[in-house]
């Protein structure tokens, strides 16, 4: 199987002082990534797009092999048939459920609540491989930043993607932690083989994941940030 992403999309969204114009073209066939660039560039909308939160103006997203979105052929997948794993920046647990229970939200079908008591296996499976089957009962705010991102990664795992989105992952975690999680998820998308796109804006984070580095800047990819100096 293909694992090319090919992206060429557009998108204008209104300001309050001037318009912001998405202009995003790239194609990676990397195991890591990343797309690096400051605050405001556009790199959480570009996710959102690829991921079917946010449809482009115009263009096409085509990830191995199979068209997401095709604005002349009037294709656009929605979210749930892309099969991404989405690891939101502030991680978007539900307070009012279980680490159990948040892991295993996304594997039925609808907005039910799982069930405390008897979790899917899929859920169970993440739970003991991420090194959270002791905090199943316990709720988001109980655990460490840590551990909350465990689980966000562990619901955005288990229903098996094909492909793995991350918004600047280490983002809200102290620079310790930071650099353990990491290693975590280095050692993690090399065991599973799992393709993955992240975005940051921490020169630390392309230096330990980025296979294949972009830099984006006001809305346009602006080649590869290493050759860039932008690392550092």
């Amino acid at each position: 199987m293909s694992m090319a992403i090919d992206v060429d999309i557009h998108r204008t969204l209104a300001g309050p002082h001037r318009p912001f114009t998405l202009d995003v073209r790239f194609r990676a066939e990397h195991a890591r990534i990343v797309l690096y660039g400051p605050s405001g560039s556009g790199k959480s909308l570009t996710l959102r797009a690829i991921a079917g939160l946010v449809t482009p103006d115009r263009g096409r997203i085509v990830v191995h092999g199979q068209t997401w979105f095709d604005a002349d052929q009037r294709i656009c997948l929605p979210a749930p048939a892309r099969r991404v794993g989405y690891l939101f920046q502030d991680y978007a647990l539900f307070p009012h459920l279980t680490v159990g229970q948040n892991v295993a939200f996304g594997l039925g079908a609808g907005w039910r609540n799982p069930s405390r008591r008897s979790l899917p296996e899929a859920a169970r499976h993440w739970l003991e491989a991420l090194e959270l089957d002791g905090l199943t009962d316990r709720y988001p705010w109980q655990i460490s930043g840590g551990q909350q991102q465990r689980v966000a990664l562990a619901r955005a795992l288990a229903p098996h993607p094909q492909l793995l989105l991350l918004d600047e992952p280490f983002a809200a975690l102290d620079p310790p932690l930071r650099a353990r999680m990491r290693e975590h998820l280095l050692a993690l998308q090399s065991r599973l083989g799992l393709q993955m796109l992240m975005i940051t804006h921490d020169p630390s984070d392309v230096e330990a994941l980025g296979e294949y580095v972009l830099e984006i800047r006001d809305g346009r990819i602006h080649g590869d940030a290493r050759t860039s100096g932008i690392t550092g």
